[in-house]
């Protein structure tokens, strides 16, 4: 069955051309479904170079590019997101943080649609913070959570509190742990991810400029979160997760961690091994792709 994306916007349906400013591109320049109709799996990153890397490793594991080829960025004309595609893939950066992914998320949502793209599935692989795991673990996020533990996101349109669904696919989160089993190289869990405003004080981190709460009264947090189920800490997933439920896309989210948060608040593993934890959703994710194309 057909699963087209579904757009919550009357009003783009009198719009003669759609300017997808943050990508640059736009409907009255490009064509779009020559360019994009035939993508399945949709992988986002915070990092332009780690979705670089990503488009190479996945291109090589479906046997679609050559060793050392250069893929360009198709948003080459912005310097705010970067875009790469092999095959049925697309690679996208969303920078950090819930406003960035935002917005690449509205522009990518109406990329797909303007596509006619179906039966689609999106993908957050990054970094994040874990409670209660060895770092180099893997989370794959059951429901995102805000920092008070709530399933929603909490958003404030025309003056008014919306609150939004931040349930992300069960079966596709079960699909994606019996992958890592059968890979069996790194620890990885289901459990909900708090989704949180910044980095420093939103996370209950000791190290930033501004920190007026103690250690105790950081980790009597930390642990009432992973009571709750919480297993890792990043600052992407309830918006992805809202807007990819509003829209009908079959959504996950992939994070490795990179610290327990009950032991410390800097990263301090070495850049190699730090390299070889980022690698982890990658393959993960990579394994999962190849596994529904049957490569």
């Amino acid at each position: 069955r057909e699963n087209l994306i579904h757009l919550c916007n009357p009003h783009l349906e009198k719009m003669k051309e759609d300017i997808l400013y943050h990508f640059a591109l736009g409907t009255g320049t490009h064509d779009f479904p020559a360019l994009f109709g035939d993508v399945k799996f949709v992988c986002v990153g915070g990092s332009p170079s780690r979705m670089k890397a990503f488009i190479a490793y996945i291109a090589e594991e479906l046997g679609l590019g050559s060793p050392g080829c250069d893929y360009p960025n198709i948003c080459a004309g912005t310097d705010r997101y970067a875009m790469y595609k092999v095959g049925p893939v697309l690679s996208v950066s969303h920078g950090m943080g819930i406003p960035s992914i935002s917005i690449m998320l509205h522009e990518l949502i109406k990329l797909l649609y303007h596509a006619k793209c179906s039966n689609i599935t999106i993908i957050r692989i990054g970094t994040s913070g874990g409670i209660g795991l060895e770092p180099g673990s893997v989370v794959i996020t059951r429901q995102s959570v805000d920092a008070t533990f709530k399933p929603q996101l909490e958003q404030v349109v025309l003056g008014k509190t919306v609150i939004r669904s931040t349930n992300l696919d069960e079966q596709l989160a079960r699909e994606l742990m019996q992958c890592s089993k059968e890979i069996g190289q790194f620890n990885t869990v289901i459990g909900n991810t708090m989704c949180t405003l910044d980095f420093y004080e939103g996370q209950g981190r000791l190290d930033g400029a501004i920190c007026l709460y103690n250690e105790e009264e950081k980790l009597q947090y930390l642990k009432k979160a992973y009571d709750s189920g919480v297993r890792n800490i990043e600052m992407e997933s309830s918006v992805f997760a809202a807007m990819c439920n509003l829209s009908g896309v079959k959504a996950a989210v992939v994070c490795v961690t990179l610290l327990n948060r009950l032991e410390g608040d800097q990263i301090s593993s070495s850049h190699d091994v730090l390299v070889e934890y980022q690698q982890r959703p990658q393959k993960l994710v990579g394994y999962f792709i190849k596994k529904c194309l049957g490569k």
